[in-house]
């Protein structure tokens, strides 16, 4: 057996309980592909952009209805090495990826301003306008469910709000286009654990800014939220349900206050 073959193989059998159901879950609960679709599924390099890949191109050979998949490779500036890495892993999973340049690391690098909001903005943009190019109607990230506990932490930690990453989105600035996130209930050790069974190496961070992480040593708030999870983790095994379930099950007859669009609504507007 052939290495992609072992590797999508896995997803399907060993794996089936851990990936396969969650991204079937995902993708049925929130309704996230629809008959005709394009999709444009964005392959960054790293574990879960290749893992969200593979799933997809799977899915599509026996899906109930037809859509289409475009495999999308935005380099935003990487170096030589990192690109080849991620041409080398596509091709032995056999992934049929268009890469596009851009000069996103470098834009960023010299504005002045706080490169990673600009670069994460910059790269989201480039690929909505790349994928709309291509008749996309959709494009498809690799944010897993530990990605989306960390961001409802985040947001309520540092910004002071209740605020959390959506399966899916309308994008403001291009019509017609969404965004999905087919990963979303998939935990991110068993996207590490399908890797090292298959024996497959992908990129960790080509960030030109923070080179460091790479090697585990970065000082990101995201980090800091997965350190926080980590030790909830030990006094209490359901933390990361009991976080996710918690913006699913919100009762607002005990919040003060909420805000819909531009309006802000008070829980003194209907006291008696």
């Amino acid at each position: 057996m052939e290495r992609y073959e072992q590797a999508e193989r896995s997803i399907i059998k060993k794996y089936r309980r851990q990936l396969w159901l969650p991204f079937l879950s995902a993708v049925k609960k929130y309704q996230l592909i629809q008959e005709g679709d394009r999709i444009a599924v964005c392959i960054s390099g790293g574990k879960d952009s290749m893992l969200l890949a593979k799933c997809m191109q799977h899915l599509q050979k026996y899906s109930d209805f037809p859509f289409e998949v475009e495999y999308l490779v935005m380099d935003p500036g990487y170096n030589a090495e990192n690109r080849q890495k991620i041409i080398d892993n596509a091709a032995v999973l056999r992934l049929p990826i268009r890469i596009f340049d851009t000069r996103v690391f470098e834009i960023a690098e010299q504005s002045g301003r706080t490169p990673c909001y600009l670069c994460a903005k910059m790269r989201r943009g480039c690929l909505y306008k790349h994928a709309q190019e291509l008749g996309c109607n959709k494009i498809a990230l690799g944010h897993h469910f530990d990605d989306v506990i960390e961001t409802i932490l985040m947001s309520m930690l540092y910004g002071a709000e209740i605020r959390t990453m959506m399966p899916k989105l309308h994008s403001l600035h291009y019509p017609g286009m969404e965004l999905i996130r087919p990963l979303y209930l998939v935990r991110e050790a068993d996207i590490i654990s399908w890797k090292r069974y298959n024996s497959l190496e992908f990129l960790q961070c080509a960030c030109r800014f923070t080179e460091n992480c790479a090697s585990g040593n970065s000082s990101s708030k995201r980090q800091e939220m997965k350190q926080l999870i980590e030790r909830l983790h030990r006094e209490n095994p359901n933390i990361e349900k009991n976080i996710f379930h918690s913006v699913e099950n919100v009762n607002l007859e005990t919040v003060i206050a909420y805000r819909q669009g531009d309006v802000i609504h008070d829980f003194l507007d209907d006291y008696r």
